[in-house]
């Protein structure tokens, strides 16, 4: 996911040399991770503290004057952080709001960035970190592309970050499902299989009935994406009122099918092993797909505000 989301900045706005450091990480040769929320700012993208600030300083190797940017705040919920090896990171160039927002390229070598992992409630494996960034010389060509113009860019991201959150939100669901559905048939309660109660038939199939809308929903939005002229993704009010709408669907529909599962398991999803081992696991990694990307809160108002645009012109 951190892959996911930090590389497309450097290959949609960034130089030569950026691009070269995206083919590094694709290739699995480096890691890169996005740095965009911190303490005080998560959704609420404007209005991040973390600065980049211009100033002359003296290059010890050489002896001359050169103009950086010294970049100090905080990062937290990062993914990758702790394993990244480079860091797109929203910082403030210039003033309060969206205009004063730049995205820029820190590298893990220059001194000052300090990454702690996070102890969280799920995906473990994801390296969460909160990350410091104190007085950081970072050269000015490492600006990915205008300054200032960061927050569009932060967006122009936000649409593929949310689709990956759905495709993986429906995967883990339908991954609920079909444990249980195994499950079901194995166990026996009562002098017959689960599946053969009534109300365990309805779990499943009301289980399914939302994997598989929602499945199909994804696969509509993808055919979008595809059809659509890249240029208008970030323009196209219809497509970005749908991927927030269905970044919600899927991330209720997960939440919905790992406590179904959960009950269909019983004891089996309490304990961290054995039969219900992956059950267990899914429940604790809902909240990793409904927050980042943007909240469900967030996702539906930002669908009825696209839906009000055209509807004010009126």
């Amino acid at each position: 996911e951190g892959i996911q989301i930090g590389v497309p900045p450097l290959l949609n706005f960034g130089t030569p040399e950026m691009r070269k450091i995206a083919q590094q990480c694709l290739m699995g040769e480096k890691v890169i991770c996005l740095c965009i929320s911190e303490p005080y700012a998560g959704s609420d993208v404007a209005n991040i503290r973390c600065t980049a600030q211009k100033k002359r300083v003296l290059n010890k190797k050489t002896g001359v004057e050169e103009e950086v940017y010294v970049v100090n705040g905080e990062k937290k919920w990062i993914t990758n952080g702790v394993f990244a090896d480079y860091f797109t990171v929203a910082v403030r160039t210039g003033g309060p709001g969206i205009g004063g927002i730049s995205l820029m390229l820190l590298e893990k070598t220059m001194p000052g960035i300090e990454c702690v992992q996070m102890d969280c409630m799920g995906v473990w494996p994801s390296g969460t970190t909160y990350i410091t960034f104190d007085n950081v010389r970072v050269p000015k060509e490492n600006i990915i592309g205008m300054e200032n113009a960061g927050f569009m860019y932060i967006m122009y991201n936000f649409n593929y970050e949310r689709w990956g959150i759905v495709a993986q939100a429906c995967k883990l669901a339908r991954v609920c499902l079909e444990e249980a559905f195994k499950y079901a048939n194995k166990r026996r309660t009562f002098g017959k299989k689960l599946v053969e109660h009534g109300m365990i038939k309805w779990k499943l199939a009301e289980m399914a009935r939302q994997v598989e809308s929602t499945h199909a929903h994804l696969e509509f939005i993808t055919h979008q994406l595809n059809t659509i002229p890249r240029e208008e993704h970030f323009t196209h009010l219809d497509l970005i009122m749908d991927i927030s709408l269905l970044k919600v669907q899927a991330t209720k529909t997960f939440e919905f099918c790992a406590r179904e599962a959960a009950q269909i398991f019983g004891g089996a999803s309490y304990v961290r092993g054995g039969q219900g081992e992956k059950v267990e696991r899914l429940y604790r990694e809902v909240r990793a797909m409904a927050i980042p990307g943007g909240s469900e809160e967030i996702m539906i108002d930002l669908a009825v505000r696209q839906i009000l645009k055209p509807v004010k012109k009126l």
